[in-house]
């Protein structure tokens, strides 16, 4: 007969889930580890991180995510290749068999948790998980509730995870692996697929079609601060958004998805999940001390006869990542928020080398650029690519967000207006020419730039305004040598400067055509004009 353990604060049958063997109901990442590693999911590594494997899929799927039209969100949703449709018939067939299979396991593991750190606009959730190992990895990433939040917690959405049941070819889906959210049911089902960033990722993209209508603006991004003068760090991958946001004279509010609202910001997550790839304890301490730790959850890391990872290694994936609770983290704020920020940071890296290491932009140009949300590939880095190849996600985050961005940008440039904040567009990519040619912007000088900015030591210094781009660039900056500020004058020929300047402006052009009906005026205004 099935027996709960822990503390069970609901029902299973109310899924239609009748469980043919036992249900561990909120129990702690230590327990949920030790249980993972008794079945047979992770191994300990030397310090009694749990190290899993997630097969074949190691990152997202993109083309296996599915929203539900119906219709109490079908004007909302921004349909499209992003956002891609499929019929309630489908979510039901395929929950049926999501169900068939959870209930046919020998044991299942719930996670009752909230999604936000800001309690009057938190969501609770509940994550009912087929491996030890993934509700161990739900319980780091979302707020963990106390006992008596525990006990008055009531789920408003619920993920029902799946990994090792696979889609047919009779589904009618892209492959055997799906993830689907429907808002009207107030359920998530993802099935095919072992990796775990898939449940936080699709809570953080139900958060940001929610939280929008309350004047809430939801937000792929990192924020730190002193106390008094808060930050948030926009930014894609490889850009430096975790290491800048990393400073010892600022408290780490999160590094990943967060909220502002009516008293601020706050942390959407508990925890952290960490790029891992090439992780060194000299260049980022706090997150390498994390992986010694008991609780920590390692994705796909390749370790020695010891147990000692190799964070250099990547023949599993370039994505290998860490899981652990914010709690892991000494410089942090206790309760996962900040006031509203002073400072809105856009980072970007430029490996056409022809954008400014630091500018200033009007709330007009700190939407476009947001909206924008580009940086660049470099050589290497993807098969195939041998020149720097622009790259563009809406707000920092486009797979997450249901919505059109120009919802969020408004929503961005009104809460900058009301409180006050300055926009930076800060490029930590190339200098002196393209990748290949010129030299990747110097850290301490693009910390130098980002301490001045934050600590308003760039409010009354000389601006010039770039006539291409429109924003304004500092003539000088504390730390930081004057000619570095200029990209123009870095390059040996002005000619080449200029047409590959040329050339990146009209690819933002390009890029920001299929927004321009979204937009005001104003903003489609603030677009780069290719100069002759």
């Amino acid at each position: 007969m099935a027996e709960a353990h822990g503390t069970p604060t609901g029902n299973l049958s109310s899924y239609g889930i009748t469980p043919a063997g036992d249900v561990y109901w909120n129990h702690d990442a230590h327990t949920l580890i030790e249980l993972a590693v008794a079945r047979g999911e992770g191994v300990y590594s030397a310090d009694k991180a749990l190290v899993t494997e997630t097969g074949e899929r190691t990152g997202r799927s993109p083309n296996d995510k599915f929203i539900v039209d119906e219709p109490s969100t079908t004007n909302d949703v921004n349909w499209g290749d992003v956002n891609v449709s499929t019929d309630a018939e489908t979510f039901f067939r395929m929950r049926a068999k999501v169900v068939d299979y959870l209930s046919s396991q020998g044991t299942l593991f719930v996670q009752d948790l909230y999604c936000g750190a800001d309690f009057s606009e938190a969501l609770p959730i509940r994550v009912i998980n087929q491996n030890a190992w993934h509700n161990a990895f739900a319980r780091n990433m979302f707020i963990r509730p106390d006992a008596e939040q525990l006990e008055n917690h009531t789920p408003e959405f619920t993920v029902l995870h799946a990994p090792h049941f696979e889609a047919s070819p009779e589904d009618g889906l892209n492959s055997q692996c799906f993830v689907i959210v429907n808002y009207a049911e107030k359920e998530v089902i993802i099935g095919g697929t072992r990796y775990a960033g898939e449940i936080k990722k699709s809570i953080f993209s139900v958060m940001n079609l929610i939280l929008p209508k309350k004047g809430i603006l939801p937000m792929h991004c990192s924020a730190n601060t002193t106390g008094d003068n808060t930050a948030i760090f926009f930014g894609l991958s490889g850009t430096g958004k975790t290491t800048l946001s990393a400073d010892p004279k600022r408290a780490l509010i999160g590094d990943d998805e967060h909220g502002w609202g009516a008293n601020g910001v706050f942390n959407f997550e508990g925890g952290c999940y960490a790029k891992l790839i090439d992780l060194s304890e000299e260049d980022e301490p706090a997150i390498f001390g994390t992986t010694r730790k008991f609780g920590t959850v390692l994705e796909n890391i390749v370790m020695d006869d010891a147990g000692v990872p190799d964070f250099h290694d990547t023949s599993k994936t370039q994505n290998t990542r860490g899981s652990y609770p914010i709690e892991f983290i000494d410089n942090r704020t206790m309760d996962s928020k900040g006031g509203h920020p002073q400072n809105v940071i856009f980072l970007t890296c430029d490996a056409f080398g022809v954008l400014p290491p630091i500018s200033k932009l009007t709330p007009d140009q700190a939407a476009y650029h947001f909206i924008s949300g580009y940086t660049a590939k470099v050589a290497g880095t993807e098969i195939g690519v041998k020149e720097p190849q622009a790259t563009f996600s809406a707000c920092f985050g486009e797979p997450f967000m249901p919505m059109h961005p120009g919802v969020y940008a408004d929503l961005l440039s009104s809460k900058m207006a009301e409180h006050g904040a300055t926009a930076w567009l800060i490029n930590t990519g190339w200098s002196g020419g393209v990748y290949g040619v010129g030299s990747r912007m110097k850290i301490r000088h693009t910390r130098a730039m980002l301490n001045a900015a934050l600590d308003g030591d760039l409010d009354n210094v000389e601006f010039v305004k770039d006539h291409r781009f429109g924003f304004e660039v500092p003539v000088e900056c504390p730390g930081v040598p004057s000619e570095v500020l200029q990209p123009r004058s870095t390059w040996a020929s002005k000619d080449e400067f200029d047409a590959t300047a040329n050339k990146l402006a009209a690819m933002f052009n390009q890029n920001f055509a299929r927004y321009a009906q979204g937009v005001s005026e104003a903003v489609n205004s603030s677009a780069p004009s290719p100069l002759a």
